[in-house]
């Protein structure tokens, strides 16, 4: 069976992630399936391949191969450099999310791990394969966008999107894509599980040019970053001085973890978030001072409550 283009890519990113030390052309041409037996065509898939990682921000090294005379040149990719940390998970945490996602692969063949490989892990910890999941369709035909910078069409939101891709991240068990949207006629950020209806991926290849320089990693809001809690959904009433900033942000940001469900005839709104770090939404509803009041749930309510009591007794 014919391997793809992006099948033989995330091969190749598999390889040289799993890497402890440089690996060398021969041995990428024994290990990744996809490349053509004669040497001449390999040499030159391979350094389009190479190219390919590059444009997308991969850190591909080139280094001698350690213990080998004469010198060998050869390839790897460190973790530290690639891998997508959340900034908001302790070690240990770290450690048994990747240990459950060693656990669990993706179907369609070995390459398809590389995508789970894109989450990080703090350890070398290994696990017996017990699982396997469906590849989602929406990651690779992102993934393809991304790689051979083909413009994705799909519906965000109500709408019809279409986006220039630029960067996928794998935050909080959950995937991002990043792009040039031009029906916002901005750069956005969205999450994959969040699209309707499907990916579309463009015809035309090379069909736009990525920004120079690197592009900045996913910025989540302060109720969804930090140390993570079962989600909830908190209901934040805000006045009519308040309500047309946060509406502004809301849209701005096309934000997936906050809708407003509400809107009153004195100009106030009833907006839904989606809190997984109460640390981090009282401190965003703090910022509207009497502004604002959360309705519900009343765990939130009453912590926001008693925590604003205590602050008062320290200060008398």
């Amino acid at each position: 069976m014919a391997i793809s283009k992006v099948e033989r890519l995330l091969n190749l990113m598999n390889v040289l992630l799993d890497a402890p030390r440089a690996v060398p052309a021969s041995q990428i041409r024994a290990q990744v399936p996809g490349y053509a037996d004669n040497e001449g065509a390999f040499h030159r898939t391979f350094e389009r391949d190479k190219d390919d990682l590059r444009e997308m921000g991969v850190p591909l090294l080139v280094e001698e191969v350690p213990g080998v005379d004469p010198p060998i040149t050869g390839y790897r990719i460190r973790k530290e450099d690639y891998y997508l940390r959340d900034p908001g998970l302790e070690p240990d945490e770290l450690d048994a999310i990747n240990l459950a996602a060693a656990t669990v692969g993706l179907e369609g063949g070995p390459g398809r791990e590389a995508l789970w490989k894109l989450g990080g892990s703090s350890s070398g910890a290994t696990a017996e394969r017990v699982a396997s999941l469906p590849a989602d369709p929406d990651l690779v035909a992102a993934f393809q966008g991304v790689i051979e910078r083909r413009v994705l069409r799909f519906r965000y939101r109500d709408v019809e999107r279409d986006v220039n891709p630029y960067r996928l991240e794998f935050v909080r068990g959950r995937w991002y894509l990043n792009g040039f949207d031009h029906t916002r006629d901005e750069e956005r950020w969205y999450r994959l599980s969040r699209v309707d209806g499907g990916i579309a991926v463009g015809d035309t290849p090379k069909a736009f040019t990525r920004p120079e320089g690197s592009i900045p990693g996913l910025q989540l809001d302060p109720w969804a970053l930090g140390p993570e809690a079962e989600e909830v959904e908190a209901r934040l009433w805000a006045d009519p001085i308040a309500a047309p900033e946060i509406l502004r942000d809301l849209d701005e940001d096309d934000d997936d973890d906050a809708e407003v469900v509400e809107r009153r005839g004195d100009g106030s709104v009833v907006v839904a978030y989606r809190v997984t770090n109460p640390d981090g939404f009282r401190s965003y509803v703090l910022g509207y001072l009497e502004h604002v009041e959360v309705l519900s749930p009343p765990s939130l309510r009453a912590d926001l409550v008693a925590w604003l009591g205590a602050l008062a007794g320290d200060a008398s």
